[in-house]
């Protein structure tokens, strides 16, 4: 019997669980940041309020300022937000795990600025043109606070450090954030909610901390001590309350906001060399942007009217009138306009 030599091939090397260890390590920041919009896209799936909007008050009386040159900018900062969504929609469709997982450098963006422009255009169609990103969020955040949007994504934080007051989730209190040692996804209304009122927290954070240092790195505007006149090295509790007051409320703008990582950023490379799921990751951000983006057009349909909306559509590239744009505007926006002119005429 002869026996034929044939090798073997080599066995991957046992992965030791020290090693696993470390992964796991090194993926917690992007756990903790997938949790954070998981939990905000669970909300909105739980809440499914989005036809809420029609009901209130203040949408049924919302009427736009826009002149005949304001429209113009209005049909460009759509354009680029749909252009923005219509980018992220597509990167999920390719079945890659690898190539999801490098595509976070300019997936997160695209969401931000998906909205961001959304926001713009929202305000344009009042007849509030900016576009510093600093007063856009401030003006977000006072519309959500005066009840522009549905619950889904109407919740916010104020007050100084260490003393916030987060308002709009009810369950949050009780529930308390898994800690990091088992960094499950919220499965229940309740611990979304609490996942929420974290990630509004640690948003507020650091908000606080960038504008403290931008105050004290800055000679001019240094706050110093009374005695020695000296640079405040630490901040009193009356000059936490001041620091709150200049950043006005934390809302889901925000949170977005995150998303406006550099891919020269060091941060980024946390998410692409982690161990999480990029797929789950990518539709939760989808979902979140076309929610968000749903209750602006709204506003704007309502404002222009929805033949003028249709018309503003119809002038787009093809690739996006035949796409999300023209679905959302069927199934969703058309409807909540006719159950709004149906309430009105009663």
């Amino acid at each position: 019997m002869n026996i034929v030599d044939v090798q073997a091939p080599l066995a991957p090397a046992p992965t030791s669980p020290q090693t696993l260890d470390e992964n796991w390590r090194k993926s917690i920041p992007a756990q903790v940041f997938l949790n954070h919009f998981f939990a905000m896209d669970y909300h909105i799936q739980h809440q499914n309020d989005l036809f809420d909007l029609a009901k209130f008050p203040i949408f049924q009386q919302f009427y736009g300022r826009a002149t005949d040159e304001a429209r113009k900018a209005l049909e460009k900062l759509l354009l680029n937000s749909w252009s923005a969504e219509y980018a992220l929609r597509i990167t999920p469709v390719v079945n890659d795990e690898q190539y999801l997982q490098s595509s976070l450098h300019w997936t997160f963006p695209q969401a931000y600025y998906s909205a961001l422009f959304s926001a713009r255009a929202f305000l344009a169609v009042q007849g509030v043109n900016v576009s510093n990103e600093e007063l856009i969020r401030k003006r977000i955040g006072n519309m959500v606070v005066r009840g522009y949007y549905p619950a889904s994504i109407g919740y916010y934080a104020l007050g100084p450090i260490n003393s916030y007051r987060i308002q709009r989730l009810p369950m949050a209190k009780r529930f308390s954030v898994v800690g990091k040692g088992d960094l499950l996804l919220p499965s229940r209304a309740g611990s979304a909610q609490a996942e929420l009122a974290q990630f509004l927290k640690t948003t507020r954070d650091q908000r606080v901390k960038t504008l403290r240092n931008a105050i004290q790195n800055n000679p001019k505007t240094a706050l110093r001590s009374p005695k020695t006149g000296e640079i405040l090295q630490k901040f009193s509790v009356e000059q936490y309350k001041q620091l709150a007051k200049q950043i006005g409320y934390t809302t889901y703008f925000d949170m977005l906001s995150r998303l406006r990582i550099s891919s020269t950023n060091r941060e980024i490379e946390r998410f692409v060399d982690s161990e999480i799921d990029v797929k789950l990751f990518h539709q939760s951000l989808v979902n979140i942007v076309a929610h968000v983006n749903s209750v602006h057009e709204a506003y704007i349909a309502k404002a222009l009217g929805i033949e003028a909306y249709r018309q503003l559509v119809a002038k787009l590239p093809a690739y996006l009138q035949e796409s999300f744009v023209r679905e959302r505007m069927e199934t969703v926006i058309a409807p909540m306009l006719n159950g709004t002119d149906d309430q009105s005429a009663e």
